[in-house]
């Protein structure tokens, strides 16, 4: 599958964006897919899906595991994004193939993927100014940028995911940084709304 992705420059700006996120509690998983108009970034429209989990959690396999859950979300949608954000990498992955670039095969829309952690790779030091980034470099290959979004707080982990350049990547993902989280706030919003999830599972098993 990771032959199918395709480095490609981004012509124009999107209209319509969609960050997505997904969260885990008592044996369910949750995948909510918020879109937003780009570049105001006003809500256009808010879809979730739940469901047991379906497969083991497999070191570097992890699209297996939440693929099903978030395609039930994107059966939802009304609108049709251009351009879709999800938390977690793209080609950013041992096997070049993380959850962005193996969701957008099934969505056939061009991805991008915004890790708040390190997963792999090395990069020179960083600058503290918000836009400073380093590429990040693993055998060798450029797979995605050391970003920070915000002056003196952690960067993101920024990487393609398909039908995009990392520079593309790099700008998308700055403009949608708000003020309130180094996060670009496409995915904030989608975090926001997992975690709601989570406490409400969290009262249901309290009951």
């Amino acid at each position: 599958m990771r032959k199918e992705i395709v480095f490609s420059s981004y012509e124009g700006l999107p209209q319509v964006a969609a960050g997505v996120d997904l969260a885990y509690a008592a044996g369910q998983a949750a995948a909510v897919i918020v879109v937003m108009a780009y570049p105001t970034m006003e809500i256009i429209e808010v879809v979730s899906h739940a469901d047991a989990v379906s497969a083991e959690y497999v070191p570097g396999l992890l699209a297996f595991r939440e693929l099903p859950v978030f395609l039930k979300a994107w059966e939802q949608l009304r609108s049709n994004p251009d351009l879709v954000f999800f938390d977690g990498n793209g080609i950013l992955h041992p096997r070049r193939l993380g959850l962005a670039s193996h969701a957008s095969l099934w969505i056939d829309r061009p991805t991008i993927g915004v890790a708040k952690s390190h997963f792999l790779g090395s990069y020179d030091s960083l600058g503290t100014k918000r836009g400073s980034f380093s590429p990040i470099v693993d055998r060798g290959e450029t797979v995605g940028a050391v970003l920070r979004t915000q002056t003196g707080r952690k960067p993101v982990y920024v990487s393609v995911g398909n039908r995009v350049t990392l520079q593309n990547a790099v700008d998308f993902t700055m403009h949608l940084a708000g003020s309130e989280s180094r996060v670009p706030e496409i995915i904030r919003q989608a975090d926001i709304r997992t975690r709601q999830w989570k406490r409400q599972m969290g009262e249901e098993l309290a009951f």
